[in-house]
């Protein structure tokens, strides 16, 4: 093994080297942060900091951590790669009035019992009907990929927002929907409610079923979050859709069953 690192010009250190997991006091915090953040969205860290009885440094990585920031108008309020390009926000003063004009995406933060998990989701806008999701341990640009590849499956929009994350900024996420020949928009800075529709999807995700349901693991997560969306897309009505189900107004959802990851 030594001479393989040797050979590959890393420290063998390197490779026995195991991450240490997140403490339980950690964990506690980032449930604790999770639940504040739904309540409070517009605190920053020094307020977090205080509401759970911590330094500010510790809230800071935390936040890190758990994706998290304050949502009021601020420059860099999402960050791309070094490289990765930016594209114009499309949609300010537009009319969504058809499935399939508009499909959009992010990235949340999902506390278990004994760790945590990010969470994606790819959505239409005009009937709120969430076309995909796929969990993952890290933030890396595969699982947004694997989403993205199985909403294509009930068709493509025309536009598809995201925020200006690393992942949805990344040359592989950004091609997958040039190939599609869709057009590319993504959140403006400062501009905290650009992507409404999927943040109310995770508010409700998380006050319906993530914190009552306090799942020890993914084992028990997925399944749980299987029944969910479905739920969601098929018996939940949606006030803003005159208490319609995403399922109602989703045609190609009645025509094909199609799974969600």
């Amino acid at each position: 093994m030594r001479q393989q690192c040797h050979l590959l010009g890393l420290p063998s250190s390197t490779y026995y080297y195991q991450p240490r997991a997140e403490s339980a006091e950690n964990l506690q915090l980032l449930r604790q942060l999770d639940e504040l953040y739904l309540e409070c969205p517009f605190f920053g860290s020094r307020k977090m900091a205080v509401q759970l009885h911590v330094n500010r440094k510790r809230m800071q990585r935390l936040m890190r951590l758990a994706g998290i920031e304050a949502l009021y108008p601020k420059p860099n309020l999402s960050r791309p790669a070094p490289g990765h390009q930016i594209h114009p926000y499309l949609l300010r003063d537009v009319a969504i009035e058809r499935p399939d004009h508009v499909w959009s995406t992010d990235i949340t933060y999902i506390s278990m019992r004994g760790g945590f998990l990010y969470l994606v989701a790819v959505m239409d806008w005009f009937s709120r009907y969430v076309l995909s999701w796929e969990l993952s341990n890290t933030m890396e640009t595969s699982f947004c990929l694997t989403a993205l590849d199985a909403a294509f499956g009930w068709g493509k929009p025309e536009i598809f927002n995201s925020d200006q994350g690393a992942q949805f900024t990344s040359a592989d996420f950004t091609g997958a929907l040039r190939k599609q020949e869709v057009r590319i928009s993504m959140d403006g800075r400062g501009r905290c409610l650009d992507n409404v529709f999927i943040e109310r999807l995770w508010r409700s995700l998380k006050y319906e079923l993530i914190y009552p349901g306090d799942f020890a693991s993914g084992d028990d997560l997925w399944p749980a979050l299987d029944r969910y969306f479905h739920f969601y897309n098929h018996r939940r009505p949606h006030q803003a859709l005159d208490y319609k189900t995403p399922a109602d107004l989703y045609p190609r959802a009645k025509a094909t069953k199609k799974p969600l990851h």
